[in-house]
């Protein structure tokens, strides 16, 4: 162990994750128990045509059994997109599952993911550097990367690198996106005679990675719990001075699920949902004035100070700023030349003529620096490049100029903005998700054991105590629908959003129901960091997403 470590960092090292029942006795000893079929969640005849080999495959559940014979396991580990908390968890959950196997058994973590595995760029995993990562945040032990693999050519190279290292499978670890992959990825390799299965494992800090059988993606609790603290303690410094109003934006540019459950921690006075903004068709104006009255009401009780949090995202739910967007990246890419080397109130002057009335409205209404970030350089495929856009300065300008020409407004709203994004990502992993991690590992680790192509770990019942986890496996095909990518019909794993009505609508309702309550009042709690050793109702403690979403939390 390197002297150079933290105190922490040791200790942590040695933490044991915990892991299902149906797991504890090694992957030889495991039961699968199948379901029915399973079709997808929309566009079945198009998703079947497209998965002729692994669509319909049946949910499957790990059941304790008596040990069975098996052959040692060779196997490759991919981390793709970006990074989450228990990342090196899932890898040493697969490494444990496989040595559970035979000794013999080998894990190759291919580098700076799916771009390691097409070019066979691998590294193999021993106890020495497995041991050093466990319970550790980030993804360094082989790093991540974006890499898309679509291409035929992309696939017949994985093909020759899974022969040449003689795999028996291959685990992505990632998002929606990743997934889709792991699950195109695997449907080829089965129509062309490979014997290498392909299981994906679900991650993403944004929480839109989950439905009835996945119900967290990993990462996620970690990540909201680092930023809560950072949250908390900025709300403690605003009630300490009392002058300033903080925006904090967070990430999730597809979903507000951070911003919901950094609220539920902490309450803070004011959090824009995106998708309520998208529901109730508010256009900019509309959340500007919200955020605004809010304001005024706090400054007429004499308190020119909050916390409001911003969901990345936001803008592109906003309908009117949506539509603004669509049309520039339309209008700049047709008169690219003809705005090149002005200034920004030039470019907004052409650009309003070749826009509609009412983006060209919404355009010139915006401060100018948010004007020059909506007209930077286009990304690859030629849109605007809206996560750059400070939506946080924004919406603190539009307030400023919104009280200002209200005329009767006494107070004073000096506003400070945070971006917290890059702070939790590579977080050392909460209790919660250095097990729920190690636990999808070992899952994957008997999915490939048993030769099944195209599925998802998945560990539910996770809000009801360790000894009630179910571990299993998903076909990734019943996530997908058919969404229009880049102007071609791509198969996708559904995103899931915040939901603000139906069976997943707790974590919403029940901070709508407390939020005209906070906005008013100092109710803010303080998180404190993550706790690793202690009661188990401080160390082992789930998010309040998820206990309000599985009725463990009313």
């Amino acid at each position: 162990m390197s002297e150079n470590l933290s105190v922490l960092t040791k200790a942590r090292q040695a933490y044991q994750p915990k892991l299902p029942v149906s797991l504890k006795n090694g992957a030889l000893s495991v039961k699968i128990n199948k379901g029915a079929a399973t079709e997808s969640v929309s566009d079945q005849a198009k998703i079947k045509e497209l998965f002729p080999n692994t669509y319909g495959l049946p949910v499957v559940q790990f059941e304790a059994a008596e040990a069975k014979a098996g052959k040692a396991l060779r196997m490759g580990v991919v981390l793709s997109g970006g990074q989450a908390p228990g990342g090196h968890n899932v890898i040493a959950g697969i490494y444990d599952g496989i040595k559970s196997v035979s000794k013999d058994s080998v894990l190759f973590g291919f580098l700076g993911g799916p771009s390691g595995l097409e070019n066979g760029k691998y590294i193999e995993i021993d106890d020495a550097k497995m041991d050093a990562y466990r319970n550790a945040g980030g993804f360094d032990m082989i790093q991540s990367g974006r890499t898309k693999l679509e291409t035929e050519e992309q696939f017949n190279k994985c093909i020759a690198v899974a022969n040449k290292l003689d795999l028996d499978a291959i685990v992505i670890i990632g998002g929606d996106d990743s997934n889709t992959n792991a699950a195109v990825l695997g449907e080829y390799f089965q129509s062309k005679g490979v014997k290498t299965c392909v299981c994906g494992c679900p991650k993403t800090i944004d929480g839109d990675l989950k439905n009835e059988f996945i119900e967290t993606s990993f990462g996620f609790d970690t990540a909201v719990k680092t930023y809560s603290e950072l949250i908390g303690n900025i709300m403690r410094d605003a009630n300490s001075a009392q002058k300033y109003w903080h925006f904090i934006k967070l990430m999730g540019r597809s979903a507000s699920h951070i911003a919901l459950e950094a609220a539920l921690q902490t309450h803070p006075n004011i959090c824009l949902i995106s998708e309520e903004v998208k529901a109730k068709q508010m256009k900019l104006k509309d959340v500007i004035k919200q955020v605004a009255d809010v304001v005024y009401a706090r400054a007429a009780q004499g308190k020119n100070f909050g916390v409001a949090l911003i969901p990345e995202g936001l803008l592109e739910f906003i309908p009117d700023v949506g539509v603004l967007i669509s049309e520039l990246s339309e209008a700049l890419a047709h008169h690219e030349a003809e705005v090149e080397g002005l200034d920004t109130a030039a470019k907004v002057e052409k650009l309003c003529a070749w826009v509609s009335a009412e983006s060209a409205e919404v355009l010139k209404s915006l401060p100018a620096g948010i004007q020059a970030q909506l007209m930077l350089e286009r990304d690859s495929h030629g849109n605007v490049q809206v996560s750059l856009i400070e939506t946080e300065k924004l919406i603190i300008e539009m307030v400023k100029k919104e009280l200002k020409n209200r005329g009767d407004f006494k107070g004073k709203f000096s506003a400070l903005n945070h971006f917290f994004g890059y702070e939790g990502r590579c977080a050392a992993p909460s209790n919660f998700d250095a097990d729920y991690c190690y636990s999808l590992g070992f899952a994957a680790s008997v999915l490939a054991l048993n030769g099944m192509n195209g599925y998802m770990s998945s560990v539910r019942n996770v809000t009801k105590g360790i000894e009630n986890w179910v571990a299993g496996g998903l076909p990734i095909t019943m996530m997908m629908n058919i969404e229009r990518r880049h102007g071609a019909d791509k198969p996708v794993i559904r995103k899931a959003l915040v939901e603000l009505d139906g069976p997943m609508s707790a974590p919403f309702k029940y901070f709508a129901a407390r939020r005209d309550e906070w906005a008013k009042t100092e109710s803010y709690t303080y998180p404190g960091p993550i706790q690793y050793w202690g009661p188990s109702e401080v160390c082992d403690i789930t998010n309040f997403t998820i206990k309000l979403e599985r009725g463990a939390m009313k």
